[in-house]
């Protein structure tokens, strides 16, 4: 797939480094919010072997509460231009914002992680303009209330529903196919029971024919509440647990996994693809 002017090439499993330039993420709130400490968090990732760096202004963890498009825009604009001039890595920008989306697109990011699956006024318009991959996810609710015990039927038909009609919403208002990925969002008005479900039936996803073609596959997983119901341990405990999560997706065909903890899932996915490829 290409992302501007890079090739990746996501018939073997990739890596996304989550870079959160935000006081209040879940995982890492704070910790990169500088520019500085953002772009020495990002070299890092890049030379632990990610693919992607996903840079995110916003938390959408349970509870989270949106900010101003101008603190967004203040928050990840400086770190997209400086990654994208400095880093051989593809710049993903995780916002549902459609200023957001053209600012950064003309500072070098390319590609548009939006877990509203562009949905937002004017953010597919804007995201069909610009010509760059979007990622499009599930979300029960929104991120105030999507933990608000969520029901389904069934987990697995209602996500795998829900991005065959996103994809086809979008192939037919003129998107390109090939640029299209989908997040089944794992912790996105999900209970851990949903997660586990999910999980378990990843090629399902990977291999449906969403609108007529076969869409890569984003998951992540890392760290999450349910890496932490599972361990009962706190977040800075999860790592085993998270990269064992997201091998069994890598396993079960997942294109691209979001991450916080690069170089231990970079490992991780060689010995995957040492099997597949055995």
């Amino acid at each position: 797939m290409k992302f501007l002017s890079r090739e990746i090439d996501l018939s073997r499993p990739k890596v996304m480094g989550v870079l959160n330039v935000t006081p209040d993420s879940f995982s890492d709130g704070g910790k990169f919010n500088s520019l500085d400490l953002a772009i020495k968090q990002a070299e890092q990732m890049a030379a632990c072997g990610a693919a992607f760096i996903d840079i995110g202004g916003e938390s959408t963890r349970p509870g989270a509460v949106e900010v101003s498009l101008d603190e967004e825009l203040d928050r990840v604009c400086p770190v997209v231009e400086k990654i994208s001039k400095n880093l051989d890595v593809v710049v993903s920008v995780d916002t549902s914002s459609p200023e957001l989306m053209q600012e950064s697109v003309a500072l070098g990011a390319g590609l548009i992680n939006d877990v509203r699956a562009l949905q937002r006024d004017g953010a597919q318009s804007v995201a069909l303009s610009l010509g760059v991959p979007v990622c499009i996810m599930h979300m029960q609710g929104s991120p105030e209330m999507m933990q608000n015990n969520p029901l389904y039927c069934s987990v697995v038909d209602s996500v795998i529903d829900f991005l065959t009609g996103r994809a086809d919403q979008l192939v037919k208002a003129g998107f390109d196919p090939d640029k299209i990925i989908v997040d089944p969002g794992f912790g996105f008005g999900k209970t851990l029971e949903h997660n586990l479900q999910l999980l378990n039936k990843i090629e399902e996803l990977a291999t449906a024919k969403l609108a007529g073609n076969k869409y890569p596959v984003l998951v992540g997983v890392s760290r999450k509440s349910m890496i932490g119901e599972i361990l009962g341990k706190p977040i800075n405990e999860r790592v085993i647990g998270s990269v064992a999560a997201a091998t069994i997706a890598a396993y079960k065909g997942a294109s691209i996994l979001r991450v916080h903890d690069v170089k231990e899932t970079v490992d991780a996915l060689s010995v995957v693809q040492a099997l597949l490829e055995g």
